[in-house]
């Protein structure tokens, strides 16, 4: 009995500390968007009420669809978003296989290497890659920023997807070489799909730094053409004057396609963080 209520107090406190952790994460962006609802004067003399009959107003909402295209910011956001995420995940995994599978001299040396970029900021190169960019042509493109999230986010890749196909079965890879299935294939039908929880891990945790980025867009993309939402939103932050309707406005639409993509693979990220915890 008194094990069935130790459990039973357990669970109790484990959903309680849940709950806490969810309130304070959630809680500065319940607090932006419901501001963003709200007139200027109720936003800054009471910011923790809900908007009501005499302070709900849309005109932060209004103000973005007036002022700059903020689909087109929108569409570039997503477009750079979407193919680093899918260049980081292809190169990295592809990478952490060949350190993980294939012993070879320098195997060792080439991880560590690989692994500087996750202790050197890449915003050190700021102008030797804006050179580059320039040199090239790629000033103001999408490329440019595309090439440059790519090469922040493999360091992490690749340090995250090596450790989990350390855990890969090597029976499982070794009959598939047995039935005939070339390498390509052991990656792809073998150790892909097991390393799932890894690869949404590393997923959101290189989509949240890129789409709140705000550097590399001013620095190699500021043309009204390539705008990103973050450097767009900075058009209603001005020297002497912001207008908070607007740039909450801008902030609350910009939180939408994290939270879609963290609750679309909620349940791979907490399998990748929690996973080698409990034996």
């Amino acid at each position: 009995m008194s094990t069935v209520r130790n459990s039973i107090s357990n669970s109790v406190a484990s959903h309680a500390v849940l709950l806490l952790y969810t309130f304070i994460a959630l809680f500065p962006v319940v607090l932006i968007v419901i501001n963003s609802f709200k007139t200027r004067k109720a936003i800054f003399r009471s910011p923790l009420s809900p908007p009501n009959e005499e302070t709900f107003s849309t005109v932060g909402y209004e103000t973005v669809m007036k002022q700059g295209d903020f689909i087109l910011y929108f569409q570039n956001s997503l477009i750079v978003t979407v193919v680093s995420i899918f260049f980081v995940l292809l190169f990295g995994a592809m990478a952490a296989f060949a350190l993980s599978e294939y012993r070879f001299k320098g195997n060792t040396l080439m991880g560590l290497y690989l692994a500087l970029g996750i202790m050197i900021p890449i915003r050190l190169g700021t102008v030797s890659i804006l050179q580059l960019m320039v040199a090239t042509g790629l000033v103001n493109t999408l490329t440019a920023l595309i090439l440059v999230y790519t090469a922040q986010g493999l360091p992490l890749a690749i340090f995250i997807l090596s450790e989990f196909m350390h855990q890969v079965s090597k029976d499982l890879k070794d009959a598939g070489r047995i039935d005939g299935l070339s390498e390509y294939r052991i990656f792809y039908r073998l150790v892909m799909p097991l390393v799932r929880p890894a690869l949404a891990t590393v997923a959101i945790f290189t989509m949240i730094p890129i789409w709140n980025d705000l550097w590399f867009p001013l620095i190699l993309a500021p043309a009204e053409a390539t705008k990103t939402v973050t450097l767009g939103s900075q058009v209603f932050i001005g020297q002497f004057v912001t207008d908070w309707n607007a740039v909450l406005a801008a902030l609350s639409m910009a939180i939408v396609p994290v939270l879609l993509l963290y609750i679309i693979f909620s349940r791979q990220l907490i399998s990748g963080l929690t996973a080698g915890a409990v034996k």
